[in-house]
């Protein structure tokens, strides 16, 4: 069974650069070999990419966010208590006081729409990333100065900001005295800048949670604010959490914010994966054409091989590893050359934008060009890319199978 299985394999090898007109063979079976590869290059590249965004998403951006938060209905907010309380259940990393708020900021006559977060400098570590992006003096300025602000890069760059300037805050809360209406303006200092590298640097800026709450006129917190074992839990988490405290909360989790945003690139990641799956099958019968000609070039071999004694069963073997072999040609070179593209990107897009001045990011939550080669992906890429070949491969076999010594040899005379 091995001599007979070597033979075989033999056979369809050296089927690779046979024929009677070689080099013509040869030059369509090196466009079929690349129309396949270049499908599985396109569809590796394309896959990474998203892969990318979903990994930004999820680690840069959601890190630095809270994963959610149980807000306050009622302004007797005990927010230490309730901290002691959510702590306890096994699926709670970390919580830690917050307020927010939207306003202005105005600096060197520009004026920025911002969004402020009041935040505990000590407990903040425990639910987001954000201290990470700080050097620790500006840490500790920041907890250190009263009514000091740490603003992301992008928005110290549109208001004309540096490190030590003041930047003015007005806040939409309308107060009434006898002067008239008034909304909460106040001057901060800016303590330190910070870049994420994510749509966050354009418009958000942190302060002391308490010089927030003064400036909203306020005496309790917003909210308390969470970090999860595992963040797809969050929704379900603040649910029973919300039921269970002893106060009147509200759960809100990431998912209102961004979840609209995973959502559409999970969607992208499969209907992409459906569109180049449908271009590499196509790329795949295309070599349905190239054996069969092989095996229209190759009927004199084929008698000979059969009148030696060959069954239907060999000759459907040998075509049809043949034709694998043919696949996992190009197969191979696709999946290299896509994981060589995509290792390159970011950097060949960097180039590509700095040299032609273009942004064509500006308009996403993240500033660069994000990949992320996944072995599951590549495997899968594989292993469904030759599950067509293979298919693509059967009508050639049979085909060469089913031919007739004696009516190719009459021909041949």
């Amino acid at each position: 069974m091995r001599i007979m299985s070597d033979w075989r394999l033999s056979a369809a090898f050296r089927m690779l650069g046979s024929g009677r007109d070689s080099r013509f063979m040869s030059f369509v079976g090196f466009l079929s070999i690349s129309g396949l590869a270049l499908a599985v290059a396109v569809l590796v590249t394309v896959l990474s990419v998203i892969n990318g965004f979903e990994r930004e998403l999820l680690q840069r951006v959601l890190a630095v966010l809270p994963q959610g938060g149980l807000y306050a209905q009622e302004p007797d907010f005990d927010w230490q208590k309730l901290r002691r309380e959510v702590l306890l259940h096994p699926k709670v990393e970390g919580a830690s006081p917050s307020a927010e708020a939207a306003g202005l900021a105005l600096h060197a006559e520009q004026l920025v729409g911002v969004q402020v977060r009041g935040i505990d400098i000590e407990l903040e570590s425990s639910v987001t990333d954000l201290p990470t992006f700080f050097s620790a003096e500006g840490m500790a300025e920041l907890e250190t100065t009263k009514f000091g602000v740490a603003i992301g890069s992008e928005l110290a760059a549109s208001l004309k900001a540096t490190k030590g300037d003041f930047v003015t805050l007005v806040l939409p809360n309308v107060t009434y005295s006898l002067a008239g209406p008034s909304m909460a303006t106040r001057r901060l200092k800016v303590v330190t800048i910070f870049q994420v590298g994510a749509d966050l640097d354009r418009n958000l800026m942190l302060l002391r949670i308490q010089d927030l709450a003064k400036l909203k006129r306020q005496t309790h917190v917003d909210s308390l604010t969470l970090r999860f074992v595992d963040l797809f839990e969050a929704p379900k988490i603040l649910y029973q959490l919300s039921l269970s405290s002893s106060q009147n909360v509200y759960g809100v989790s990431w998912m209102r914010q961004n979840g609209n945003l995973y959502d559409a690139i999970q969607t992208q990641k499969a209907t992409m994966f459906l569109l180049l799956l449908v271009l590499v099958a196509v790329a795949a019968f295309n070599l349905v054409s190239n054996l069969t000609m092989v095996v229209e070039d190759s009927q004199s071999e084929i008698a000979i091989i059969k009148t030696m004694g060959a069954s239907y069963g060999d000759m459907l073997l040998i075509f049809l590893a043949h034709g694998i072999m043919v696949c996992m040609v190009g197969l191979s070179f696709g999946l290299l050359v896509g994981i060589a593209v995509t290792s390159s990107l970011s950097a060949i897009y960097s180039i590509f934008t700095n040299t032609l001045g273009l942004d064509p990011m500006s308009e996403y939550f993240i500033r660069y060009l994000p990949t992320d080669i996944r072995a599951d992906d590549i495997g899968m890429i594989g292993l469904l890319s030759l599950i067509i070949c293979s298919f693509a491969t059967i009508y050639p076999a049979l085909k060469a199978a089913s031919a007739e010594p004696a009516e190719i040899l009459s021909r041949e005379r």
